[in-house]
């Protein structure tokens, strides 16, 4: 038996929810057809496709306290090669604050209550009893990871843990809607190169709402459906310069009060004008 798998049955015993991680702190895909992002993977991976898998293959849904599933065949498989044991922070009544470096670090402890930390690669995790939705970038060097997120398992901890604090809760109202981020591939919106088709705003105005509503009435395979609809509006109307880092805010803003991380939203956006050249 791995050291991650004896990790995870140790946690999921606890009630925390987990699942392995391969290198590059990315989930793998948990069935056959997804294995190895043989799929193509999901916006949150680093590869673009339009995985439509029903299982929930890549990501924090995954994570499970089942132990026939994380013992199970398959799952032993993933173990043996897994490069770290991830948790669902919410599913374990956690909110995590991520900390990424020393200035983050002090910040924190001068503005928020002392809790259990534990050590990270860069900095410090800060774990808080209580659930939120899970925002990044609400300060420089700060990410919040409960619902719909998961993080790395790098041991207990020490200190003592407090509740979460209403401070935490208020970075998560502050925080910007979106932030699209600039990719190598160019800057986040498109520069016009073709003939413009929309002839008057309508087109361009309608095209945006009806991106929004696809995002916002879905309520499953929420990842897919934000990539699906990013390839959409790019493909149409991304390639004569009429899309603005307005529009692209509305459909961050949508894709995040669905419960996306900006940063999915930004691979998202990104693999899609990947897929189309741009």
């Amino acid at each position: 038996m791995s050291d991650h798998l004896n990790v995870a049955l140790g946690l999921a015993a606890k009630g925390v929810p987990v699942l392995p991680l391969r290198a590059g702190k990315v989930p793998f895909g948990n069935c056959p057809d997804c294995r190895n992002s043989a799929c193509g993977g999901r916006p949150n991976m680093k590869t673009a496709g339009t995985c439509e898998c029903p299982r929930t293959c890549h990501g924090w849904a995954a994570a499970t306290t089942d132990r026939a599933v994380i013992s199970s065949p398959g799952w032993e498989r993933l173990w043996r090669t897994a490069a770290a044991v991830a948790y669902h922070p919410a599913g374990a009544g956690l909110t995590v604050v991520d900390l990424d470096d020393a200035d983050a670090i002090g910040w924190a402890r001068t503005a928020l209550p002392p809790t259990r930390t534990v050590d990270t690669t860069r900095g410090e995790h800060w774990l808080y009893r209580g659930v939120m939705r899970s925002v990044n970038a609400v300060k420089p060097g700060v990410d919040i990871k409960s619902t719909m997120a998961y993080a790395r398992y790098l041991g207990p901890g020490t200190g003592t843990m407090t509740a979460l604090p209403d401070a935490v809760r208020a970075l998560a109202e502050r925080a910007p809607a979106v932030r699209p981020a600039q990719s190598a591939a160019g800057p986040a919106v498109p520069v016009g190169l073709g003939e413009c088709r929309h002839r008057t705003p309508v087109f361009l105005e309608r095209g945006i709402a009806m991106a929004e509503q696809r995002i916002t009435e879905a309520r499953t395979a929420i990842h897919a459906t934000v990539y699906r609809t990013f390839l959409a509006v790019l493909s149409t109307h991304g390639r004569c310069g009429c899309l603005t880092e307005t529009h692209v805010a509305r459909l961050f803003t949508a894709a995040q009060d669905r419960g996306e991380s900006l940063r999915h939203c930004t691979d998202a956006w990104t693999n899609a004008r990947t897929a189309l050249g741009m």
